[in-house]
């Protein structure tokens, strides 16, 4: 077990493997994705009882649309039937939020994207934020638009343009920025994920899981490797 006193708030993780999984296994990949929905339900239900404040999963990048079409079917459907069940989170004191493009899913989607924010919004208890057709490099981009339309309708001054006032035009404007960002299956790339809020990040890598077999020991076994650092976020250490 993780020290309690000494928690990162804010958890990344990257969700990979499961398709090297469903391949272990000889099985289609889309089995991998349902067992990797499982571990993800595990996981979330895991970090709101020992108290982590906000778990950002990333679900579904902007990239991801170019797997085989089978593939992305499969997960767009369960990703359906996922949300369905999402109303099991705000009964458990977790809100829910969505991070990405979504105006690219179904209108049927979109309302049980907005169904799960709402009915959570106000739990107190875990801020757990599916990054779906999210990339962090499209996020810098919108930020940057929606930034340059401010300043062309004359209701913000290019000149005073700060961090602030870039994080403020993030999809993640709400959170804070990631303390620990975890991602299994031996690759060691961000893969275009919280570009701007890793910044600081502590990664963690772990080469001998693939994202189905992540247990909540793994992710004790993550914040112990966080909490063994130093963080100086550009600073000296005294002594």
């Amino acid at each position: 077990m993780a020290d309690s006193n000494n928690l990162p708030t804010h958890v990344g993780i990257i969700m990979d493997g499961n398709g090297r999984w469903a391949k272990k296994r000889g099985l289609p990949r889309k089995m991998g994705h349902r067992a990797g929905a499982n571990t993800f339900r595990e996981i979330a239900r895991y970090a709101n009882r020992i108290g982590l404040r906000y778990l950002t999963a990333y679900v579904f990048s902007t990239e991801n649309w170019k797997r085989p079409k089978d593939e992305v079917d499969s997960i767009i459907e369960l990703l359906r039937s996922y949300l369905d069940e999402m109303d099991g989170y705000a009964k458990e004191n977790i809100r829910v939020r969505f991070l990405g493009d979504r105006s690219v899913f179904d209108e049927d989607i979109q309302g049980k994207m907005r169904r799960a924010e709402e009915k959570s919004a106000s739990a107190t208890g875990l801020n757990l934020s599916l990054a779906i057709n999210y990339g962090g490099r499209a996020e810098l981009a919108r930020a940057a638009r929606l930034i340059a339309e401010e300043a062309a309708a004359g209701r913000l001054d290019p000149h005073s343009v700060t961090e602030e006032t870039v994080e403020g035009f993030l999809y993640t404007s709400e959170l804070p920025d990631v303390d620990l960002l975890i991602r299994p299956s031996g690759e060691y790339r961000l893969s275009n994920f919280l570009l701007w809020q890793t910044a600081y990040a502590e990664y963690v890598f772990m080469d001998q899981i693939l994202w189905p077999d992540f247990k909540p020991a793994s992710l004790d076994a993550a914040i112990r490797e966080y909490q063994s650092r130093s963080r100086r976020f550009g600073g000296i250490t005294e002594g």
